[in-house]
């Protein structure tokens, strides 16, 4: 059986090829089907260093993957090759919508609030991702005009 939370010494892989990413894989978690992807949110800390609000990635075969960013490498000096603890549990606190998003949806109409609530939480988590993943302010305001579009097409269908 696959337990929910690892505690535990991992090797970092790399994803052969340019641009591939480094990662430690997590066969103790199973993917959460309910998910987009598979995702599992979880909490924990990689060698010290903390990390909220992140999630397991599925590797193709069943099994999960911890990505490790090149700030978090940089920070745990350590590389592919490496071993590094990793202490894991899933993250089950309640997905929050930052005041802008509130903001911007109040601007744009009253009724967009409520139609992203009725995204699953999964859906949600992956649009608001996708937004602040952006490295540029301004491609996070174009992101944040796609999702208003995208929610105000669904209440238009409704």
């Amino acid at each position: 059986m696959r337990h929910s939370s690892v505690d535990g010494q991992y090797l970092l892989q790399k994803f052969p090829g340019k641009g591939g990413w480094t990662y430690a894989e997590i066969p103790e978690i199973a993917q959460n089907k309910n998910n987009p992807f598979g995702w599992v949110k979880v909490k924990g800390s990689i060698d010290g260093f903390e990390l909220n609000n992140y999630k397991l990635m599925p590797m193709g075969n069943g099994q999960l993957f911890l990505p490790v960013k090149a700030s978090i490498r940089k920070a745990i000096k350590k590389s592919a090759g490496d071993s590094v603890h990793i202490i894991l549990t899933l993250d089950e606190s309640p997905l929050e919508l930052p005041q802008e998003m509130i903001d911007c949806f109040d601007i744009a109409s009253p009724d967009l609030l409520e139609a992203f609530y009725k995204h699953s939480e999964g859906e949600r988590k992956y649009y608001l991702d996708w937004i602040y993943d952006a490295k540029k302010e301004e491609t996070k305001a174009e992101r944040i005009i796609k999702l208003i579009q995208l929610l105000e097409n669904e209440i238009q269908k409704s």
